[in-house]
Order: C-alpha cells, then sequence, then structure tokens
C-alpha cells in the first residue's frame, strides 16, 4: 500500500508541474494583458504598472520566478484587486466553494446511492424504472439548464427561495440541489449496476441460504462490492463537482473561488488565474489519491495490480 499511494504522489507532483507550467504560458500567449482591458492609459503608466509587477522582465525569468515564489506557498499579488494577494482572496472565497460543493457531495450520494440500491433489489419494478428515468434525465440535462429552469420555478415564480445570493441556508437549497442532482443520476446508476452484478454471486446466495435478512445481505454483504464503481467514479466526479461550481456561482451570483476564476480569466489577472487553478488541480489530485486508496483497500486487486 505504500508504495501504490508513492506512485501516485509521484505522478501527482509530476501533473502539477505540468498544469502549472501550461497555464502560466497559455496566459501569456493570449492577447492582451491585464492591463489593456480597462480605460487606455498613458505608455509611460503601463510601463510603470508592468515594471512594478515583474511583467517587462523576459518570459523565462517570470516563470523561473514565479516557480520560485510558487515553492514557498506565494501565489503573488492579484493584477486586478489593489494591495490584494492571490492568498488573500483564495483564503476568503475558497471556504464559500468548499460548502457548496460539501453539501452537493452529500446529496449526491445520498441520493444517487439510495435510489441505485432501490432499483436493484426492485428490479424491473416502478422503483426501479423512475430511477432509471431520473439517471437518464440527471445525465442528459446540463447545470446551466437545470440552475435557470430551479431559479425560474422556485424562486420566480412559487418565491420559496432568492434568485441569488448566498446569505441564509435557504440560499444554499438551490445551488446545492442542481449541482448535487447532475451528479446523483450517474451515481445512481453505477450503483445499481454494482448491485445488480453483486447480488447474483454465489456468495450472496449463500449468504440468503443461511437465513439472513435481506437488510443484512444488502448492507454487510452486497454494499462493500457493489459500491467499487461509485468509488472507482468519485474522483472525477468531485472533480466536476469543483469545476462545475464556475457555472453555479455564476447562475446563482455565489461569492465563492469558482465565481472569481472566471472573473479573473475575463480581467486577464494571470496570477489570480494560476493560482485557482492551482488550487483546484492540488484538490482534485488529492482526491483523485483518496478515490485510488479507497478502491485499493476495498478491493485488494486493484493493489496488487499496482
Amino acid at each position: 500500500m505504500l508504495r501504490f499511494i508513492a506512485s501516485r504522489l509521484l505522478q501527482s507532483i509530476l501533473a502539477l508541474f505540468v498544469v502549472v507550467s501550461a497555464t502560466f504560458f497559455m496566459l501569456r500567449a493570449a492577447p492582451g494583458g491585464p492591463f489593456t482591458s480597462e480605460k487606455a492609459v498613458t505608455p509611460e503608466i503601463l510601463h510603470n504598472l508592468e515594471a512594478h509587477y515583474g511583467l517587462n522582465q523576459p518570459l523565462w525569468r517570470q516563470y523561473v520566478g514565479y516557480l520560485g515564489n510558487l515553492a514557498h506557498g506565494d501565489l503573488g499579488p492579484s493584477f486586478k484587486y489593489a494591495n490584494r494577494t492571490v492568498n488573500e482572496i483564495v483564503a476568503e472565497k475558497f471556504p464559500v466553494s468548499a460548502e457548496l460543493g460539501a453539501e452537493s457531495l452529500a446529496i449526491a450520494l445520498l441520493g444517487g446511492i439510495g435510489l441505485g440500491i432501490l432499483a436493484a433489489i426492485r428490479r424491473n419494478t416502478w422503483i426501479d424504472y423512475v430511477a432509471s428515468t431520473f439517471g437518464m434525465i440527471g445525465i442528459s440535462v446540463p447545470t446551466f439548464v437545470i440552475g435557470p429552469l430551479a431559479v425560474l420555478a422556485f424562486a420566480i415564480h412559487i418565491g420559496w427561495f432568492n434568485a441569488s445570493g448566498w446569505y441564509t441556508p435557504l440560499d444554499r437549497v438551490l445551488p446545492a440541489l442542481t449541482l448535487g442532482i447532475a451528479y446523483a443520476a450517474p451515481i445512481s446508476r453505477l450503483t445499481r449496476g454494482g448491485m445488480l452484478e453483486v447480488l447474483h454471486q454465489d456468495f450472496i446466495r449463500t449468504a440468503r441460504a443461511k437465513g439472513a435478512s435481506e437488510t443484512r445481505v444488502v448492507l454487510h454483504h452486497a454494499l462493500r462490492g457493489g459500491l467499487l464503481p461509485v468509488v472507482a467514479y468519485l474522483g472525477p466526479a468531485i472533480a466536476g463537482i469543483l469545476t462545475g461550481s464556475f457555472v453555479i456561482e455564476t447562475i446563482f451570483q455565489i461569492p465563492g473561488i469558482g465565481r472569481e476564476f472566471v472573473n479573473s480569466a475575463f480581467n486577464r489577472d494571470y496570477t489570480l488565474v494560476l493560482g485557482t487553478v492551482i488550487l483546484y488541480a492540488v484538490l482534485i489530485m488529492a482526491l483523485n489519491l483518496v478515490a485510488d486508496i479507497a478502491q485499493a483497500w476495498m478491493n485488494p486487486k486493484v493493489r496488487l495490480e499496482s
């Protein structure tokens, strides 16, 4: 297991280096700059701004300097927020996105796994058909369609929730449901398929022959093997929830890091774009590593093959 974890860590470090380097050079290759989107400034002021932020240096020197600061945990100053660093902005905005992601993931896991188990043990009944229909609709309809429809129905027409904002507990409901349902759908289908495969195994028939209740058969014997596809999917799913918050935070005007990333891309705020990309890359790699470890723990065959 230690070799397995060490291998994944080395792969993650290499992948992070590639992500940082590619993002750095792609930002510099894009037309325009952080000080060209606003009203025109005089060449003298533009020169002073570029000198202050080090943008007048050769590209390779900027790159090496950024990597050196990054090694010390310094993400640099923001080009658009005066007297603020990227570290401060990330520390302020990320907890909002983390809360939205945790609530959405809880909805996705509880709803998806619950529906999948019910569909598997009630195969070819109306419960199975409802769960399959939900899964198909959830996979087919993107969040940027579900979000505005939810606002239109539950905020504008019915008036149960606010159309935007992040002030009261009720403001969390629509964004978390919109993002959670999008991932509850594939999780329900994966759970159903995994449970159906396990429920036909010999050890399940043996457990039933020994008189074990259906609840014990499902929860104690079948669930661990049936959830293997879900565990394998959790890494990409959590990554999708994190990056999906870009859309949700923009639709519902949530002051999170995803919305800040979108604004920084439009503003060409190089350091803030890089900081958010690095943050999401580290999170996604860490969560994928946790998913791999959980899968290896649940299925020793994966660990041995690795």
